[in-house]
């Protein structure tokens, strides 16, 4: 199916698999807010809202760099982070769960300036886990993105990739720090502990 209309479309469940272009994605002003939606080297993909065994730690998460950036003598090193937002590359659109831009000295152009590190929690699902080890990794840092962190509470592990570096893989029980943040301490077991938390909930 292609999008064959002048005016930009409301986006549904219906329209999944759609052609567009980048610019008529970012075109849209009106969509079903039970789905989130992404374009996919010009494909639009249509997903269900996040679990809250997503949203609970990524809340838990941006708290800490809130936190940081308020509290810590080094915390103006964070520019700002925000939740669901978008990466934009040549023909996609992907759905970030969480974006950090750090070291600019300014409020970031959300749609202009490259995140300095994204962060993904991995859905469940084989498709999902290849989305966000392989073709998201991919895409992150062709466009230069500095850090990409991938948070599993089913490995239970945080994955950090660097362009041109092995990953660094964290357990469980270990803590993460990056010199892009200096003096954050990114603690792995509360934000698997926040997942687990609605597991078994309706």
């Amino acid at each position: 199916m292609s999008l064959a209309t002048e005016s930009p479309p409301v986006l549904s469940l219906a329209l999944a698999g759609t052609r567009m272009t980048p610019e008529e994605f970012d075109a849209v002003e009106e969509w079903d807010e039970d789905y989130k939606y992404e374009l996919i080297h010009g494909i639009l993909v249509v997903t269900p809202v996040p679990l809250p065994q997503e949203t609970g730690p990524n809340e838990l998460l941006g708290h800490w760099l809130l936190n940081y950036r308020e509290q810590h003598p080094q915390g103006g090193t964070l520019d700002y982070s925000l939740m669901e937002q978008y990466v934009r590359t040549l023909d996609s659109r992907r759905r970030a769960d969480r974006l950090i831009w750090a070291g600019l000295g300014r409020l970031p152009k959300v749609k202009a300036d490259v995140p300095t590190i994204v962060v993904e929690f991995v859905s469940a699902g084989k498709r999902n886990r290849q989305r966000d080890y392989v073709e998201k990794r991919g895409e992150y840092l062709a466009l230069g993105v500095r850090e990409y962190w991938i948070v599993d509470r089913f490995r239970r592990t945080l994955t950090v990739c660097r362009s041109g570096q092995e990953d660094q893989i964290v357990p469980e029980s270990g803590t993460y720090r990056t010199p892009l943040l200096p003096g954050f301490d990114l603690v792995l077991a509360p934000l698997l502990a926040a997942a687990d938390l609605w597991d078994g909930q309706e």
